[in-house]
């Protein structure tokens, strides 16, 4: 019998890589030191072999780019399907204040690659394609998953290993997070500035193994009686029953989009590269319909969190592993370019923001939203989980709540990213430019909301970078 095994031979050798990365983390110091994403070190690990190894085996054709777009859409439906945190306090701004900082990040960084790929491009690079700006956004502040997903869709619009580019810049966001951020952790810790009743001793955290006599915490809830379904089964059906409509839904929007012909045609393909949105959005009808039923006490979230980290895992080290180290020679000089002037720019903006616009555990606040501004959801967790292990802060509540006001927000933008990809090409610079000020109306809006949060504090002492309380 013919039957295909590219997709379990991917899905093995991630499997015994994330393995492998468990194992060193357990027993490497600088590893856990620095904190590194057992997902990160397993992509590493693959990437070589990917690029080297497997081609020489003749294993030339793998399935890691269907892995890694299907994985991406899935983390974003479990993540939509959660009920959103209570607040427990009454609303002091942080939400608004979260979405702030996020926002700004995307414009800062759409603004900085934008214009050094223009710089590129009129002086030593004038065959550079000007969308390799914005893999700096894609890769830092939205991840590994959207910056391949969306770079596979320009592949296709001429600009040729975009999605090698993107998970490349995704690599460098993750070097950001990892280093930089532990550093900022050790300072704060240093200087005192993190809340008082929390402890940073926490050796699980180091090694990512939970030790034998510790009390092993509770990671998911069952919701369905064993005998009938388990509940992992349940929550996993949930999932994909929604993307599957989403696939429907997205089949739909391009039967339509087509009835206008070949331009209709061309912005339904595009609309694939971006699938999460319309993953994300079925989610949230599903979420509707199932609170409307009265229905929602059999979801649990945690169990919608473990389905989403297995899915954030696997997507990341797939990612990795599916750069071409081929295409990535080619754009060496602007990728560290712009990656190493898109963290300067992170790294700055990113406390100093932070220290004017919370009102309580801005550090905490700032290390999570340093982590998601340069790594994905999880990275920023986990440079939180550092100095709030049991997430006691309204930290983490206060992201998920304000996730949905930045995705909505970010729509508009996500849907006008793929503007400057032919500019070039065509020799019609003025989708480049469109995009320019699509960035820049992002940042005035980052600027005024952060203005009416912040209020006194707004410009206090604005030469430091953390301004103390």
């Amino acid at each position: 019998m013919d039957f295909s095994w590219k997709i379990v031979i991917d899905a093995g050798v991630i499997s015994a890589a994330l393995l492998l990365a468990t194992f060193l983390r357990a027993k490497l110091r600088f590893l856990q030191r620095l904190m590194v994403p057992n997902a990160l070190t397993a992509g590493f690990i693959l990437l070589p072999i990917y690029n080297f190894l497997f081609p020489y085996l003749g294993y030339t054709v793998n399935k890691l780019g269907d892995l890694v777009y299907h994985l991406l859409n899935l983390s974003f439906i479990a993540m939509t399907l959660r009920a959103n945190p209570k607040q427990k306090k009454k609303n002091d701004g942080a939400v608004l204040a979260t979405t702030s900082v996020i926002l700004s990040q995307y414009a800062l960084q759409a603004l900085a690659g934008l214009l050094l790929s223009w710089l590129l491009f009129t002086t030593i690079m004038p065959k550079l394609n000007l969308a390799i700006g914005l893999t700096l956004p894609l890769g830092y502040s939205l991840g590994p998953g959207q910056a391949y997903a969306i770079g596979k869709g320009w592949e296709a619009m001429g600009f040729e290993g975009a999605g090698s580019v993107g998970l490349t810049m995704a690599a460098l966001g993750f070097l950001w997070a990892c280093i930089v951020g532990v550093i900022m952790v050790n300072h704060g810790i240093k200087k005192g500035y993190l809340s008082k009743d929390l402890k940073t001793e926490d050796k699980a955290l180091r090694t990512g193994i939970i030790p034998e006599e510790k009390e092993k915490p509770i990671s998911s809830r069952a919701t369905t009686s064993l005998e009938a379904i388990d509940p992992l089964s349940y929550h996993a059906a949930l999932v994909a029953v929604t993307y599957f409509l989403s696939y429907l839904l997205l089949s739909l929007i391009s039967f339509l989009l087509g009835l206008l012909g070949k331009t209709g045609t061309e912005l339904a393909n595009n609309l694939w590269g971006i699938n999460f949105i319309f993953s994300a959005l079925t989610a949230m009808i599903v979420r509707k319909i199932i609170v409307s039923l009265k229905i929602e006490h059999v979801i649990d979230n945690d169990s919608l969190s473990r389905v989403s980290g297995f899915s954030v895992d696997y997507m990341v080290t797939g990612a990795l592993a599916a750069i071409s180290l081929v295409f990535v020679s080619q754009y060496w000089l602007p990728i560290l370019l712009i990656g190493l002037v898109g963290g300067i720019i992170t790294t700055a903006t990113v406390p100093w923001l932070c220290s004017r616009i919370f009102y309580d555990s801005k550090y905490e606040r700032m290390l999570m939203l340093y982590g998601v501004a340069t790594g994905t959801l999880s990275t920023g967790l986990a440079l939180l989980r550092i100095v709030d292990p049991e997430f006691k802060t309204r930290v983490s509540g206060d992201y998920m709540v304000s996730a949905g006001l930045t995705f909505a927000l970010a729509i508009p933008f996500i849907l006008s990213i793929n503007l400057p990809v032919g500019a070039n090409a065509a020799n019609n610079f003025s989708p480049f430019w469109l995009m320019i000020l699509i960035s820049s109306a992002y940042l005035l809006f980052s600027i005024i909301s952060f203005l009416f949060v912040a209020k006194k504090n707004a410009f206090r002492n604005i030469s430091q970078i953390w301004l103390k309380d």
